[in-house]
């Protein structure tokens, strides 16, 4: 479904408009299916009982007004007392079939118009079709209607050349040249490049009405802007259209074919006001509405000019700027800055259409007017004679020191666009200072955004060091996790981790983090990249960061988690961290940035929190000699072992006998929300009992089945019986069971005891007949603090690992009065959840609504556990997590001590005397 069958479907709406099937052709405009609109004709989906309304769960609510009736009181009066909101719908629609009024419930945003004008605002329904609308936070406007109207040309193109479908990669990218080039026409005619308006109006002049020839004009137009020499027997209205070149017209590219339509929506993009537009953010735009699966935000996808600041500020111009501040009245130093800022190259090699590096080059353009300015201040006040730079200067801040790679072509050529627009925008601005600027044509060729695989090129190619160079590499790479790489992305993990073990499982950014520490190493160089906070987290850290740090490298800055938005309302949820890299040599201040405050620090650890760079590794058992933790039991099963409330009670009523081979089932989602659910829990000795019970019999005749179309060698070959469960830790009996996953919403990890009636699943861990006091550990604060830092996580929640959480986890000897004192406190928290005992765990640990009574026990019980370290109580979780890593590197220390002590024993008792 894109935007011209839309308004195609709302204009063939009014054009045979039919009251009662108003809000079914409303509905299918917007790719409802029509088996949906069926049941809600019929009923089905009609929570209403009322003849003139529709209340559709989550999706609509619809009246129809009486002819005596106000659509704008009824409306009111909905909103006021809440009925058309009681099942949530996303829209509601009043009308009398003269006005519409809608209400988007979620974006709190009204429509007031008439009827007739519904194809104009066909925009406000798009969620009905997965397209979620545009937010103007932080943009002009003009960008989001340009881009639409761009996404409706691109359409009708397509339409227009049914083969689109099929291009071959050279036909695609001269596609995408070719919208690029209409871009740049479009800008060019409104911001004093070309005369205004004369590319739109030329088209009108001089081309059929119906189409037929506006692709040989294009042509031939496109062909003219590469040529300095006119020949005088060409049309006037061709001739007066400047020399261009630069490389954008450069290539010999053919135009596709125009109908009608699609040239009467040309004409209509280039009668926007494109000098509105800010190149910063449209380029992402533009690539979003031409890239189909990018549709869902309609054109929202691009990086907000607040987080793209969030990496440059830090990187490089806050320095800047304090450098100008100090250089203020002192013409030596103005001039110096001037240089330095003159010599800088910006690399950005995942540049996508540029958004990190229009950013920077428009913000050194203004520093760089900014000391203009100062330059004629202080020349106004001493006199002329003694400046280098000032007077009848430009700008000399080169598109030739911005760089990128970019893997999508069409975001390549988009990039290269939005470039020599943010110039020709800022050079206006120069002109309004200063009164002066260079010409805007002919282009200059940039040449220095490059087409290709960021983790296959070389970097030193796309962009040279010399000696004297300052470099700030930055941007956004793509992300993606191991399980989510493709062939051939694995393939560019393993050239880029060539000869280092383990890198496996560490997310595709990585490759950018390695190459940019091997760019910048023993250079004046630096990198700071928005990744996800997964490679500070987990095994990651182990994995990566030591082939960084060993190249005399070191953490610059470290902007700590936080929720990425991109202005795309559909985007999932990423927790992102920004960390910049540096050569150990360049002195430069170590900052901790969160929501916040800025923290100054000696170092920064791979974990983003202050102190020594310590990686703590995977191990197999305690360091603090705890008792072990396990993984629970994994049935690999289809399923066919687990029962629900129903059919447990359906077996039992049937055999009550079988009552000896079912037991309970716990895992993390029915310790937290209180599930019940039970499993068969069959032994050698009861097998034959069980097989007894038809239902039994077939449900592991199932597993047998199951298990024997694994595509896993070792299930297939499993030996152990199939009635059992695949890998068993321990039978049944008491444990201590820890979520493997959970809300980082929550200040503590809900916990809990369970019994020798109940089985606890691999999608646990468990500590099997543990000691009491272990509970007030693993609840603590101090232990938390620990799992933040160093768990993994899945999405942003959680992921405990008792290889990394606990087996890592310091925690000294204690006494038995220590212990003694531990088990009041659990105790103490147990009692608590008992007080509210129909809540569930999620709603007891909920941080908003957790009752005092246990928010108290809980606080008590972490001061307790401090107590266990040290007298002083921890100030913040920062304190907190700094005495674990010292704590942790002296037992990994004495670990090895006794290890090595060991070795020289066993070596010494093997010599002969």
């Amino acid at each position: 479904m894109n935007i011209t069958q839309i308004t195609d479907s709302l204009q063939n709406l009014l054009n045979n408009f039919d009251k009662d099937e108003f809000i079914y052709q409303l509905l299918r405009a917007y790719n409802i299916p029509n088996a949906s609109i069926a049941r809600l004709k019929k009923g089905g989906l009609n929570l209403s009982k009322n003849p003139n309304e529709i209340d559709w769960k989550t999706k609509l609510f619809y009246k129809i007004a009486e002819p005596t009736e106000n659509v704008h009181e009824i409306m009111e009066e909905l909103k006021a007392n809440g009925k058309a909101l009681k099942n949530s719908p996303r829209f509601m629609v009043v009308t009398d079939f003269t006005t519409l009024l809608a209400w988007d419930v979620k974006m709190a945003e009204a429509l007031d118009i008439p009827l007739t004008q519904l194809v104009q605002h066909y925009d406000f329904f798009l969620p009905w079709a997965g397209m979620e609308k545009a937010t103007h936070q932080y943009e002009n406007p003009a960008d989001v209607k340009a881009a639409e109207k761009m996404a409706k040309l691109y359409d009708e193109i397509s339409k227009d050349n049914r083969n689109v479908a099929t291009l071959t990669k050279e036909d695609v990218h001269s596609l995408n040249v070719f919208l690029s080039r209409l871009l740049f026409c479009f800008f060019a005619e409104d911001t004093g490049i070309f005369e205004k308006s004369q590319f739109t109006h030329d088209i009108k002049d001089h081309t059929q009405e119906d189409g037929s020839d506006l692709h040989t004009y294009l042509d031939r137009l496109f062909e003219l802007m590469n040529t300095p020499l006119r020949d005088d027997s060409l049309p006037k209205h061709l001739r007066d259209f400047p020399y261009v070149n630069g490389g954008l017209f450069q290539q010999k590219h053919q135009a596709p074919t125009f109908s009608r339509r699609s040239r009467a929506i040309l004409i209509e993009c280039g009668e926007l006001d494109w000098a509105a537009i800010n190149p910063d953010i449209f380029g992402s735009m533009i690539q979003a509405v031409i890239t189909p699966e990018h549709r869902g935000g309609m054109g929202m996808h691009y990086t907000s000019v607040p987080n793209i600041m969030k990496v440059i500020e830090p990187l490089f111009l806050d320095n800047l700027l304090e450098e100008f501040e100090s250089a203020k009245g002192n013409i030596k130093k103005i001039n110096e800055l001037l240089k330095r800022i003159w010599s800088i190259k910006i690399f950005d090699p995942a540049c996508g259409s540029g958004n990190f590096l229009i950013i920077a080059y428009k913000k050194m353009r203004e520093l760089e007017m900014a000391i203009f300015k100062e330059i004629d201040r202080i020349k106004g006040k001493l006199g002329s004679g003694i400046f280098d730079f000032g007077g009848n200067s430009f700008s000399e801040i080169r598109l030739d020191n911005f760089y990128g790679i970019e893997l999508d072509d069409f975001a390549h050529e988009i990039a290269i666009l939005s470039l020599w627009l943010a110039e020709h925008q800022m050079n206006q601005e120069f002109f309004k200072e200063f009164g002066r600027t260079r010409p805007a044509l002919p282009l200059k060729a940039t040449g220095n955004i490059v087409h290709g695989n960021a983790t296959r090129l070389d970097w030193e190619v796309v962009c040279p060091k010399k000696e004297q160079d300052e470099i700030y590499i930055l941007g956004n790479p793509p992300y993606l996790g191991s399980s989510m790489q493709s062939a051939e992305q694995k393939e560019d993990m393993a050239l880029v981790f060539k000869g280092i073990k383990d890198y496996k499982n560490l997310d595709y950014i990585a490759c950018w983090f390695l190459k940019g520490a091997k760019f910048i190493q023993n250079q004046n160089a630096q990198f700071a990249f928005v990744s996800t906070n997964s490679i500070c987290q987990g095994e990651q850290v182990a994995l990566l960061w030591p082939h960084i740090f060993n190249r005399n490298l070191e953490i610059g800055f470290a902007h700590t988690s936080f929720k990425w938005n991109n202005n795309a309302k559909a985007n999932a949820a990423v927790i992102v961290v920004i960390v910049s890299i540096k050569p150990t040599a360049l002195n430069k201040t170590k900052l901790i940035i969160n929501s916040i405050n800025k923290i100054i620090v000696d170092n920064i650890n791979p974990y983003l929190t202050k102190g020594r760079s310590t990686f703590v590794v995977r191990t197999t058992k305690s360091i603090s000699l705890l008792t072990p933790m396990v993984k629970g039991n994994q049935p690999t099963d289809g399923g066919h072992f687990i029962l629900n409330k129903e059919e447990r009670s359906e077996l039992l009523s049937l055999n009550s006998n079988s009552s000896q081979f079912i037991k309970k089932l716990i895992g993390s989602d029915e310790l937290i929300n209180s599930k019940e659910r039970w499993c068969l829990w069959i032994n050698d000795e009861t097998l034959s009992e069980a097989t007894q019970v038809d239902i039994i019999k077939t449900r592991i005749n199932n597993v047998k089945y199951f298990r024997s179309q694994s595509p896993a060698p070792s299930t297939v070959n499993f030996t152990g019986g199939h009635h059992r469960f695949i890998q068993i830790q321990h039978e049944p009996e008491k444990a201590l069971v820890i979520p493997s996953v959970s809300s980082e919403n929550r200040i503590y990890i809900p916990i809990g005891f369970v019994d020798n009636h109940t089985v606890v699943t691999n999608l646990a861990f468990a500590i099997y007949n543990p000691e009491t006091w272990l509970f007030a550990v693993l609840t603590s604060r101090m232990h938390m603090t620990w799992v933040r830092a160093v768990a993994g996580r899945l999405k942003s929640d959680y992921r405990y690992s008792s290889a990394l959480c606990y087996n890592t986890f310091p925690f000294p000897p204690i006494s038995d009065t220590q212990k003694d004192e531990l088990k009041k406190h659990v105790f103490q928290i147990i009692g608590e959840r008992e007080q509210d005992s129909e809540k569930t765990l999620a709603q007891l640990y909920d941080p908003e609504k957790m009752p005092e009574g246990l928010r108290e026990a809980h606080r008590q019980n972490d001061l307790a556990v401090e107590r266990c370290y040290r007298s002083k109580p921890f100030e913040s979780d920062e304190e907190r997590l700094e005495y674990l890593f010292k704590l942790y590197e002296k037992m990994i220390e004495e670990e090895k001590t006794k290890g090595t002590l060991f070795a020289m024993e066993r070596k010494g008792k093997g010599k002969k005397k």
